[in-house]
């Protein structure tokens, strides 16, 4: 589970490391990743009024997403097939699941963020990525 401080003190870190650059690379880094970031609002609608794991694939969290979309498909077919006793309780634990995401929408896109960050500054430094 993400913890707060540690995705903030992450922040701070890349933050430093960005202010450390010159002007010139500094400016080329934000052009690069604008196009990438995350909107925390854009998660949560996309976890609120599509349950199915859309929020994981804008996240480009590929396999979670789909394992998502299966378990959601699966438990829908469930119950529409007459084993809502499997199907109920399988949407229940997605919805639950999911739920807590939702809560925590704020950072777990400011960790996704991060990551664009690291990689970006990564690329921008010559490092394997």
């Amino acid at each position: 589970m993400l913890m707060s401080k540690h995705v903030n003190a992450e922040e701070e870190q890349l933050r430093k490391e960005i202010a450390a650059l010159s002007d010139i690379e500094r400016q080329a880094f934000y052009a690069a990743v604008r196009r990438e970031l995350k909107d925390p609002d854009t998660y949560a609608v996309l976890n609120w009024f599509l349950i199915c794991g859309l929020h994981h694939f804008y996240l480009r969290r590929w396999l979670r997403g789909a394992v998502n979309l299966v378990v959601f498909v699966v438990a829908v077919v469930l119950i529409k097939t007459g084993f809502g006793v499997i199907g109920g309780p399988l949407l229940l634990g997605i919805l639950a699941i999911e739920l807590l995401a939702l809560f925590r929408s704020q950072i777990i896109v400011q960790d996704a963020n991060n990551k664009i960050y690291r990689r970006r500054l990564q690329q921008l430094h010559g490092e394997p990525v």
